[in-house]
């Protein structure tokens, strides 16, 4: 066959080149290959593309133009290309791919039109649309998407609208697959799952004895490299001949140098820019690593794996899970956990053993990856891609896919279900996949999403899955008199350890109980890795494979109209014990608790009851119910501060205020951008209802406004004047964020522990108090990459970092030490005692803070910054990592980071904000926060007047 790959450039260096190079080169040992390049970037190829011939079609050296010769002697069309290449293309658009123009769509239609080629490949969404438009109809059609489809964003919209005019789909992982599989349904053509190839060659294997870390990526956002050098620095500040040496090229170059400084590991981390030796780098390393918030294969894994180097990987999205066999092969570390993977580095560079181990169990595994098993795959899809065509029922099986295509676009488009993510999805059989159909089709409550049948409810949250999760385990435990013991993880989940004795019993019982129910159970190997998920009628110990030592049972939830889906991350475990092996006297727990994987027999008959956030008791063990050092067992509460910039009064007084200082038009620091509500507060809080339950009261902080839909009569939530804590300092009416926030600890009844939160943060996810503040009872603070400039605050322009130098000043003044950095836009841990104590060493600064009724050039940020160098140089703030998110709403190349939030749910916290000279609309801002908003946090909460949850939890309460 005649094989032609689309590619944006060919001579640029990135996953999805080499990857494609290799491809290239593999099928050209049986096919006639080439590669057709959109554009010419450089001189040569970054990648040696072998015996491929890659043919350009657009120089994108200096003003764009054709790489094709234009016919001697005709007209000077340099002014044409000139035109066309500043013209936005008609059959890609700029969201999916903002290179591409009217020359590109010029040469790509002469290019396709007439090509000679049996099968096109396109390697991007843009480039399947213009292969889905312009290629010939004898041509098969294949795309081959190098990302987590699924999380693409507006990017991928062209493998919703094109799909259904091509022959085949390859995705790089199953995940991917099923997801288009459930996403575009009929719509969809063959779909395949082919992983990428290793390259061809001799690969030299590392000695594992280098004591060096490597990661190779591109320095970008995405990459997450910065959570690769703090938790570096954590692990080798006990490990000074450890290095780490990070391959490749990006923009985040300069702020990584800056992260490795700030923590002190600059002369151990070596970033080292792009390299082509990548083979002979992977032989250097002991431990390799991948941070990556998505990767949708991981080639990088496998490459590593090729040197015998066994990898640490965050758990993301979606290939590192196909690749790496937890505690075998390397190491799978939560995504995003910093802590975890400091910790897994500290394993592998402590245990030279354990490293050769699963340096040698990587090695096999990169087998699976070899160029002829991939060559095999690719040989078969396209030679039943061909007969398909050849039988002569391609074209009408395409229109059919077309038609329903478009009936969907005319009802909104496919509608697909939650991205699958994690280790619940259910692996199935025919079987399952019936009685699954069954359940759905008696159950009003039921529904399909995500590639299972979930429970559908309107008012529950992750906390109240994870009791109610445990309650499916307890109730067959206790209903059969088993014995059981509720341990303490470290882990969100719930787990309860059973004698191994039991486990029949426990299983026949469970799968009787919930044959008719949406519940499963994810079958656990020792690490806790899920070899299988299967539905709870088909839970027998026939069905558990072989090294199942627990399982994870779980109900999903649909919940939030259908937009949110509680499952298998928040089941519970039923773990099952065993004698230890030499020692008769302790029984092993599979997975652990805090006490190791052992507990002494003399422990088990120490029993207890505990609950875990709600009135039902627990059996357990005296051991288990001890407060151990780490845990916060003091109560927390949450301050916002909150200003409705609509308020026609609130205006009115600010405007005679602002007349009263002669300010005749707001500038940056009173803008309206910082006063403006677009109901922020309301998701804020529903995202503390849905991740931090642990709260004890919420503190609403305003210029005397309640917002219409905030239950006033809420037990746990307050509303206080700025009158009420500035009392007689100060001056009011204040629209000076830095002077109200210097009065909070002035709240009567507040806490000693404080989460400060503006209204625009968010959390992400389900937290813990420990994420903010250390059983000691310390605060975490959560130091920013971003600098303070040099210079003196009274000549600078910009009123934040004029507050922040002056922090800077007092620091100075009192500790002898200079800081140059901010804080995350995140949740403020604060110490009531803390902020009492700034204001009686610094008086007169404070009080000049509090007195400024409009942000001024004197004033210190006492909660977002002052606070927390302030508590770090007297014993009560340490620096600590959180995963989080900021998207500028006001800048239109910020939205895709909310798709990307709303889709992969993997940051702890995010802020949205909108700066005041942005490039968006306001109405379009409005709209765009709106509805991700309403899709992320859809449950109302507690706090909303007449929710669901207000009248079972609040009126309850009273």
């Amino acid at each position: 066959m005649k094989i032609t790959f689309l590619l944006t450039s060919a001579d640029t260096m990135g996953g999805t080149e080499r990857a494609t190079m290799t491809l290239a080169e593999l099928l050209a040992r049986h096919h006639e290959v080439e590669i057709l390049s959109v554009f010419r970037t450089r001189g040569e190829s970054f990648f040696d593309s072998g015996t491929v011939r890659v043919r350009n079609l657009v120089d994108k050296r200096g003003q764009q133009r054709p790489v094709r010769s234009a016919p001697a002697g005709g007209p000077d069309l340099a002014a044409a290309h000139k035109r066309l290449a500043a013209t936005p293309s008609a059959l890609v658009r700029p969201e999916w791919e903002s290179a591409f123009n009217r020359l590109t769509d010029l040469e790509l239609t002469e290019a396709l039109r007439t090509i000679d080629a049996d099968v096109l490949i396109s390697t991007t969404p843009a480039l399947m649309a213009y292969m889905a438009q312009l290629a010939p109809r004898h041509v098969l059609t294949v795309h081959l998407d190098h990302r987590v489809s699924e999380l693409r964003g507006t990017s991928g919209e062209p493998l919703r609208m094109f799909t259904s005019a091509i022959d085949g789909l390859v995705s790089l992982t199953e995940r991917t697959r099923d997801w288009f599989a459930e996403t575009l349904g009929d719509c969809a053509p063959r779909l395949a799952t082919i992983g990428n190839a290793l390259p061809d060659g001799y690969r030299p294997r590392s000695t594992l004895e280098t004591r060096s870390v490597v990661l190779g990526a591109r320095l970008a956002s995405e990459k997450q490299i910065e959570h690769a050098i703090r938790a570096f620095a954590t692990a080798a500040a006990d490990r000074p001949r450890w290095t780490l040496r990070v391959l490749g090229d990006g923009p985040r170059m300069r702020a990584l140098k800056g992260i490795a400084g700030q923590f002190g590991v600059a002369d151990q981390v070596q970033l080292v820019g792009s390299t082509p030796n990548m083979t002979e780098e992977w032989a250097k390393a002991s431990i390799a690593m991948l941070t990556s918030r998505v990767e949708a294969f991981g080639l990088v894994l496998v490459e590593a794996q090729a040197a015998g180097v066994p990898v640490i990987a965050y758990d993301c999205p979606n290939g590192p899970a196909e690749i790496l066999t937890d505690g075998h092969d390397g190491l799978l570390v939560p995504l995003g956990d910093e802590g975890e993977l400091a910790a897994a580095l500290a394993r592998l560079m402590d245990d030279d053993a354990l490293r050769h181990e699963m340096g040698a169990a990587a090695l096999k595994t990169s087998t699976r990856f070899t160029d002829g098993e991939v060559a095999q795959k690719w040989n078969e899809l396209l030679e039943e891609l061909a007969a398909h065509r050849d039988s002569g029922t391609r074209d009408a099986d395409k229109a059919v896919r077309r038609t329903l295509q478009a009936a969907a676009d005319a009802q909104g488009g496919i509608v697909g279900a939650a991205v699958p993510k994690g280790v619940d999805r259910p692996q199935a059989g025919v079987a399952d996949k019936a009685h699954e159909v069954r359940i759905e089709a008696a159950r009003p409550d039921v529904r399909r999403a995500g590639g299972q049948i979930c429970l559908v409810r309107e008012d529950t949250t992750p906390f109240e899955v994870m009791r109610d999760n445990l309650d499916l385990a307890v109730d067959v435990l206790e209903s059969l008199d088993i014995p059981y013991v509720l341990t303490d993880t470290p882990q969100l989940r719930h787990t309860v350890a059973v004698d191994g004795a039991q486990r029949d019993a426990f299983l026949k019982d469970f799968a009787e109980r919930y044959r008719d129910e949406p519940v499963y159970a994810g079958l656990l190997n020792e690490r806790g890795a899920v070899l299988r998920t299967v539905l709870a009628a088909v839970l027998t110990p026939a069905a558990l494979p072989a090294g199942c030592t627990a399982v994870r049972v779980f109900r999903p939830v649909l919940t939030g109209r259908g937009q949110l889906r509680v499952s298998g991350v928040y089941g519970c475990d039923v773990a099952f014990w065993r004698e230890t092996e030499d020692d008769e006297s302790t029984v092993t727990i599979p997975g652990g608790t805090r006490y190791g994987a052992t507990l002494p027999r003399t422990e088990l008959a120490r029993t207890a009851r505990m609950s875990v956030g709600g009135d039902r008791e627990y059996s357990t063990v005296e051991a288990y119910t001890k407060t151990f050092v780490d845990q916060v067992d003091f109560p927390i509460d949450v301050v916002y501060t909150w200003v409705d910039g609509t308020d026609p009064e609130w205006l009115a007084r600010k405007e005679r205020t602002q007349a009263e200082h002669g300010i005749l038009a707001a500038a940056s620091a009173g803008s309206s951008a910082r006063f403006r509500s677009r109901d922020e507060l309301r998701y804020s809080l529903r995202s503390l209802d849905l991740h931090a339950p642990w709260v004890r009261n919420i503190y609403l902080v305003t210029d005397d406004q309640v917002p219409e839909w905030l239950d006033t009569d809420h037990p746990r939530v307050r509303v206080v004047s700025h009158r009420e804590i500035f009392g007689d300092t100060g001056c009011l009416p204040s629209y000076n964020s830095h002077a109200i926030e210097s009065r909070l600890h002035r709240i009567e009844g507040l806490a000693e522990h404080v989460l400060y939160f503006n209204d625009d943060v968010f959390l992400g996810r389900p937290m813990q108090p420990e994420s903010f503040f250390l059983g000691s009872g310390l605060a975490k603070c959560f130091v920013s990459p971003t600098a303070v400039p040099a210079g003196d605050p009274s000549l600078d322009s910009d009123l934040v970092f004029a507050a922040a130098k002056n922090n800077r000043a007092l620091i100075e003044r009192e500790f002898g030490k200079t800081v140059a950095n901010t804080f995350l836009h995140a949740p403020h841990p604060l110490r009531r005692s803390t902020l009492e104590e700034i204001e009686e060493r610094f008086p007169e600064e404070v009080a000049l803070t509090a007195g400024a009724q409009f942000r001024a050039r004197t004033d210190l940020a006492i909660t977002s910054s002052l606070h927390h160098w302030y508590g770090m140089f007297t014993g009560r703030s340490v620096p600590s990592g959180i995963s989080s998110a900021f998207v500028n709403v006001g800048l239109r190349e910020h939205h895709v980071r909310l798709h990307r939030l709303l889709a992969a749910r993997s940051h702890d916290v995010f802020c949205i904000n909108d700066y005041h000279d942005g490039d968006v609309p306001e109405d379009e801002q409005a709209d765009a926060l709106a509805v991700f908003l309403a899709s992320y946090f859809p449950v109302a909460s507690q706090y909303e007047k007449g929710s669901v949850r207000n009248s079972r939890l609040a009126h309850g309460a009273r």
